[in-house]
Order: structure tokens, then sequence, then C-alpha cells
């Protein structure tokens, strides 16, 4: 493992800290798209699944449990907690996230670097990776302002996604082999899609004002 992709993990997993910290601190999940979160939550449940087949280190095992339990316990907070369910705006978290869903399986059997059953749920995990802040984005925009720590989690989230694609040109220049070209696609259109939240968090730094994303 390479620092690139070391402080890739720290970083997505500090995100999660972050809101979890939001939902557990403030007993609310204001401003925080329940639709990406199932979507996140799907993304490990697919891409993990060699977990039971496969041991490649203790840290790696460690985080893939990490990443799978904290995203599940996220939704069942949104969903079940008697306090947090009730800050759940479902008026402006309404992206269709179904459709985002379906396309990414579809896309997971037709593109794929080897048709198995694991092969292709973890090219459909990374498709959909790239897609899973949609709704975050999109409630965000609808709501206007955005709070402290939903900012700061989707910036490290942000930054993860970043350092991932430093780690992937990292490792084509120095391993022989490397031929992850679907995440290393996937992972520049989910940076992409940051770019807007990215400009507007640094005016918002820059001028030591409240984030507000346009509508």
């Amino acid at each position: 493992m390479n620092i690139f992709r070391f402080a890739g993990d720290m970083t997505h997993l500090i995100s999660i800290l972050i809101l979890l910290l939001k939902i557990y601190a403030t007993k609310s999940c204001a401003g925080i798209s329940l639709k990406t979160q199932e979507l996140y939550a799907l993304v490990f449940l697919t891409r993990y699944m060699d977990l039971i087949t496969d041991y490649v280190s203790l840290y790696n095992t460690v985080m893939k449990i990490v990443f799978i339990a904290s995203s599940v316990a996220i939704v069942w907070c949104m969903r079940r907690h008697p306090l947090v369910r009730r800050s759940y705006d479902k008026d402006l978290d309404t992206f269709r996230h179904q459709y985002v869903v379906l396309a990414c399986f579809v896309l997971g059997l037709i593109l794929n670097e080897k048709f198995t059953f694991q092969e292709v749920f973890w090219a459909f995990s990374i498709y959909l990776e790239a897609v899973a802040i949609l709704p975050q984005l999109v409630l965000l925009q609808r709501s206007g302002n955005v709070d402290n720590l939903t900012g700061q989690y989707v910036l490290f989230l942000g930054a993860y996604r970043g350092l991932y694609i430093i780690n992937w040109i990292y490792r084509y220049f120095t391993e022989d082999h490397f031929t992850r070209w679907i995440a290393c696609v996937s992972g520049l259109v989910q940076t992409a899609l940051y770019a807007d939240f990215f400009y507007y968090y640094y005016l918002s730094w820059k001028t030591n004002t409240k984030l507000k994303l346009p509508a």
C-alpha cells in the first residue's frame, strides 16, 4: 500500500466519522440525503463480497467491515431512530436513485474486467460510487444553506476520491500490471461531480461566510 491510498482511506474514514458525529451529537440528519447513504451502503455491500472468500490483510479486512457497518448504521439511524428520523426532509430528498442503481447494474454487466459474479458486482459498485453523491448534492442545492458538519462531510468525501486518483496514477507508473481502468475513469467522473461544491466551499472559506449552494 502506498501513502496516497492510505491517506485516501483515512480521509474517507474521517468523512464518515464527521457524519456520525453530526447524527449522534445533534440527533439530527437535517441536510443529509438518505438516498445517498443507501447508495453508499449498497456500494460497500456489493464491493466487499470478497470478505467471505479472500483474506488480504488485517488492515484490509477491518476497513471493509468498518465501511459496511458504518454505512448500514447511518441508514438505520435515518430510517429508524425515533429522534433522528424526524429531522429527515423527504420533500428535499427526491432524487430518483433507483434509476441510477439500475443503470449502474446494466453497465456492470456490460463493462467489467471479467464476467464473473464477483467482478460484475465489483464493477457495479465502482460505477455506483461514482454517482452516489448526486442525491446529496441535489438536496444541498435545494436547501440552499449548508451547515458546517454537512459541508465538511462532503468536502472530505471529495478529497478522498481526489487522493485515490493520485494513488492510481502512482500505481500506474510503479506497477507492471495495473489494469483498474474502470476505477480510474469512474473516479474522474466522481471527482468532477464535486467541482461545483469545491468552488463554493472555497468561496465560503475565503470570504468567511456560510456555505450556500445556488439552486
